[in-house]
């Protein structure tokens, strides 16, 4: 029997703060997409002390909620516990006008539950092309991404991204553990629409066995079709555009007050 023990203290305060909107953002809204993907656990999710996601299930991924630019307090509970009932997780997170941000509920490497919040690159893309992110969100060491069966992201780390502009169209894509060709996940088929960022996240955890992943699409404007298309060189290697150095919201973590809110058992034989 293995048995995975959830533990979040009394206290525990994320404060979450996006650290830059798009550039030339102008509008006093932002949208939020929220991912679920912590293994076994069903949550409310309070937005301003109003229930906004109710029996909130793993593997949800909710559609863009447009919001007005603000601070906003959060707290999650226990799905159908009382609204006025201590919550698990509380915190508050800042959204800037403009900005396009993922709330990601999930296991950091070592299998503990975490909330990492990032900040999507809608920028223009080429016409004809796509972008693909992918956001390495599981119990699970250093990983590479694999594209028509070769390393296109190399040790790839929670909670952190890669990502890459390429042409649009269908990609075998599979996730390995970091330096081997041999997947954990897939390898399934990728579709890239043009004119959309496809954002792939890992979850789950490698020593239960339930590594799988979840996809968020978010549409953005196109610029005028280059002299060249890129195309992706025959060793499958995909342009790494960049991280999620400069793109996650930073987390700090507040006072860790002693005691037990909620203890949860998952046990599998």
């Amino acid at each position: 029997m293995r048995k995975f023990v959830l533990l979040i203290g009394t206290g525990l305060v994320a404060v979450l703060s996006v650290l830059a909107a798009p550039a030339g953002a102008q509008a006093a809204t932002g949208t939020v997409t929220v991912i679920h993907g912590i293994p076994g656990l069903t949550v409310d999710v309070y937005v301003n002390n109003e229930l906004t996601l109710e029996d909130f299930a793993p593997d949800t991924v909710t559609a863009p909620l447009e919001l007005p630019a603000g601070t906003y307090q959060l707290a999650i509970r226990p799905a159908n516990a009382a609204a006025d009932s201590a919550p698990v997780l509380a915190g508050s997170a800042t959204l800037p006008a403009g900005a396009s941000a993922s709330i990601g509920a999930h296991l950091d490497a070592s299998g503990q539950p975490k909330l990492t919040v990032f900040v999507n690159d809608t920028s223009p893309l080429a016409a004809g092309n796509a972008r693909l992110v992918v956001r390495h969100t599981a119990a699970a060491p250093a990983v590479d991404v694999l594209a028509n069966g070769m390393p296109a992201f190399t040790n790839l780390t929670n909670p952190n991204e890669a990502k890459a502009d390429l042409p649009a169209g269908t990609i075998s894509a599979a996730v390995a553990a970091a330096g081997t060709t041999t997947p954990v996940i897939g390898p399934v088929d990728l579709t890239l629409p043009e004119s959309t960022v496809t954002v792939v996240y890992a979850v789950g955890s490698r020593e239960d066995a339930t590594l799988h992943t979840l996809a968020q699409s978010i549409p953005v404007s196109t610029t005028p079709a280059p002299t060249s298309a890129p195309t992706p060189p025959a060793d499958g290697q995909l342009p790494n555009t960049g991280s999620s150095t400069g793109w996650l919201v930073a987390i700090g973590l507040g006072t860790l007050a002693a005691g037990v809110i909620a203890t949860r058992r998952f046990a599998t034989r």
